[in-house]
């Protein structure tokens, strides 16, 4: 491949580079944190973010606004949905995908080690005079004392419809949100039943207690934070937010909250105060819908960019989402074909909140496009398979392929696949496979515009340019934020059913009709521009 002549793109800081004729523009600002989950005000004073999908722990500090990664991805710690500080500092984390309570020596050496690898779906943990809390957060989940020295750990309650985030009320009992059960519940530390403290809610995901003693819960469905008196259960609402809330903390008196989208809202008296922004959690495929606008599949968000700015068409917790979306083909008027990281292929209606399932069961889906028939072709990344899906049928393209993500289906019905495992494109055609470029590095989100072909080569940060007719190919774009930093090598994230299956990266692309490339640059949490200049 020839990168040809690269200039400096001004729009776009930092190292990013466009051929003759390209420039890069990026059209949503960077993430300051990859998603934001459990929080937790550290002994230093900083709140400290867990953070699922960018596994990633950062402090906050609230003075300056600066975020400081305590815990980076790649890190022996991954997938971060909780966090509690032990009397002497330590920072003990739950790990949802991977079901660990891991701790983190805070004093300088920046060692970790993992206290409990056997708990599936480890998320809400707290500390009580020196004792250790972890909760299930499935069906059927479990609440623990956990011994600090690694020893059996104490049951405390089974068979819990998604406990989350918990901690020790004043009067010395544990509470915690059932999220099935759309309630709360409290229980003694030495055991006995558990006693409903308050139903009919938003569906809760964390509760801390204020000075008062009053029960302060986020409601991840409504985007309400309630404030709720423990003995009475009198519910009030301190603010009502976007869905997504996740956790809260108290910080010298001040309350914040977490959402998924990464932003920290501080509740103030009678309004609300931004600390940072949200953003995108990956972002991952990209779609141009029917009405001529751009739309982001961003796992558990589904938003449309318009007027400069992300606006949510659907998420986890709105009616008839498809679960957590990773492959995105516009299929008409408000409606889509999408893949999911719980193995399904969806016809997705977000106006209408409707979903149906056309398939389900697979290995690590990832892309999709449509036939001139309605067949969604897909790639099964877990398999090597790509299929096709029509009505019930599925039928098998091709197998052996290495590490299958992007789909393009040619005009002529013969079907362009990236091996992300093989740094190649591969035609698919009839029942034969062959390679009709290598030399890539990690290819994922493929498109096409006049007649052209676009890769995005997660590997070397860069936008392919290839010719089918010819077989030649350039550099269009180099020195993207797309794939992991320099340096890290990811962990897997393993999922969390049934909220999600295995979350992986894919940087998707796809082509507007006057030739720009809209790219997810899912290293920093933006989405990029390539446009065609001096045509």
């Amino acid at each position: 491949m020839n990168a040809g002549q690269m200039t400096r793109s001004g729009p776009f800081p930092q190292h990013s580079e466009a051929a003759a004729g390209w420039r890069v523009d990026r059209l949503t600002p960077p993430s300051r944190l990859f998603g934001a989950n459990g929080l937790r005000t550290g002994p230093d004073g900083r709140v400290y973010v867990a953070q699922v999908t960018g596994s990633q722990i950062s402090a906050v500090n609230l003075g300056t606004g600066d975020v400081e990664t305590v815990s980076a991805k790649g890190g022996d710690i991954v997938a971060p949905d909780d966090v509690a500080f032990d009397p002497s500092g330590a920072l003990y984390a739950t790990e949802v995908m991977n079901g660990r309570v891991s701790v983190l020596d805070m004093s300088g050496s920046g060692r970790s080690r993992v206290l409990r690898d056997d708990m599936p779906c480890a998320n809400g943990i707290t500390f009580h005079n020196g004792r250790l809390f972890v909760g299930e957060c499935r069906e059927g989940g479990r609440i623990f004392e956990l011994d600090l020295n690694g020893g059996q750990p104490r049951l405390l309650l089974d068979n819990v419809p998604s406990p989350n985030a918990m901690e020790v009320g004043p009067d010395g009992l544990l509470y915690f949100p059932v999220m099935g059960a759309n309630e709360i519940w409290r229980i003694d530390p030495d055991g006995g039943q558990p006693e409903t403290v308050a139903t009919g809610l938003g569906v809760p995901d964390a509760v801390k207690f204020d000075s008062a003693g009053k029960i302060v819960s986020t409601q991840v469905a409504s985007g309400q934070v309630l404030r709720i008196d423990p003995r009475t259960g009198e519910q009030s609402v301190l603010a009502t937010l976007s869905p997504g809330l996740d956790n809260l903390t108290f910080a010298d008196g001040r309350l914040f909250v977490s959402n998924f989208t990464g932003e920290i809202t501080e509740i103030l008296d009678g309004r609300t105060d931004t600390l940072l922004p949200g953003g995108l959690n990956w972002p991952l495929d990209l779609a141009i819908g029917a009405d001529g606008q751009l739309y982001v599949a961003d796992g558990t968000y589904f938003y449309v960019l318009r007027d400069g700015t992300l606006h949510t068409v659907g998420m986890l917790f709105t009616p008839g989402y498809p679960g957590f979306l990773r492959g995105l083909a516009p299929a008409g008027p408000d409606e889509f074909v999408v893949t999911t990281s719980g193995g399904q292929v969806a016809r997705f209606r977000p106006a209408a909140g409707e979903t149906d399932y056309l398939a389900d069961g697979f290995d690590q889906l990832y892309g999709v496009d449509l036939t001139p028939d309605g067949a969604a072709v897909v790639a099964e990344f877990g398999t090597g398979r790509l299929l096709s899906v029509q009505g019930a049928d599925v039928e098998v393209l091709a197998t052996g392929l290495q590490g299958p993500v992007g789909v393009l289906v040619e005009s002529d019905g013969s079907v362009l696949v990236t091996e992300s495992g093989a740094g190649r494109v591969t035609r698919v055609s009839s029942g034969t496979t062959n390679t009709v470029l290598d030399g890539l590095v990690t290819p994922q989100g493929i498109t096409t515009r006049r007649g052209r072909v676009f890769v995005v080569d997660a590997g070397t940060k860069s936008v392919v340019e290839f010719d089918p007719a010819s077989g030649s190919s350039s550099v269009i774009a180099a020195g993207l934020p797309v794939g992991a930093a320099p340096g890290v090598t990811p962990k897997p994230l393993l999922g969390m059913p049934p909220f999600s299956g295995p979350q992986g990266p894919f940087a998707g692309i796809t082509a507007a009709p006057d030739g720009t490339l809209y790219v997810s640059a899912d290293g920093d949490g933006s989405v990029l521009a390539l446009r065609p200049v001096g045509t």
